[in-house]
């Protein structure tokens, strides 16, 4: 076995982050759950080749920091950066967090997804799941692939 144990990141680490921001509920948690499975198997911290995205979720700098200033920033929002900002200890949170603290780098895939209009898939849905990660999380350049990555989601759920 590589990587963490699935049930205790989704019961530990994702169920309990999701629920402390208020975008919490079976959806989010499997969807969560699934996107740390196809970024990175719930192993690497660091994207393997030296790209830039970090954290179990394998969430760019540049996405991170656009969820701030683009989002987060805005005082609409200000409920929300409070939480991330309690959530990492600081007041001022940058990417590299991602790398050790999971559950910031949980609850910033939270943020991204949050700003999607479209409403998550079904909480048991793993191919509408894997389907929105790669929309709206990975890119349509991004290496995910929408069929290979339904076995994540479904072990997402299953956990």
């Amino acid at each position: 076995m590589s990587g963490l144990n699935l049930t205790q990141l989704k019961n530990e680490i994702v169920r309990p982050t999701l629920d402390y921001l208020g975008l919490g509920g079976d959806a989010a948690v499997n969807l969560l759950t699934g996107t740390a499975l196809a970024e990175s198997d719930a192993t690497y911290l660091r994207q393997i080749g030296g790209g830039p995205a970090l954290g179990l979720w394998q969430m760019e700098p540049a996405t991170h920091d656009d969820c701030w200033t683009n989002f987060l920033r805005f005082p609409g929002q200000s409920r929300l950066a409070t939480k991330m900002q309690q959530i990492a200890g600081v007041s001022a949170p940058t990417a590299d967090i991602m790398i050790y603290h999971l559950r910031y780098a949980c609850a910033a895939a939270r943020i991204r997804f949050y700003r999607v209009k479209d409403p998550l898939p079904a909480a048991d849905d793993a191919a509408g799941m894997s389907q929105y990660h790669k929309r709206w999380y990975n890119s349509p350049l991004g290496a995910a692939n929408a069929l290979g990555n339904i076995p994540d989601f479904k072990a997402a759920i299953a956990a």
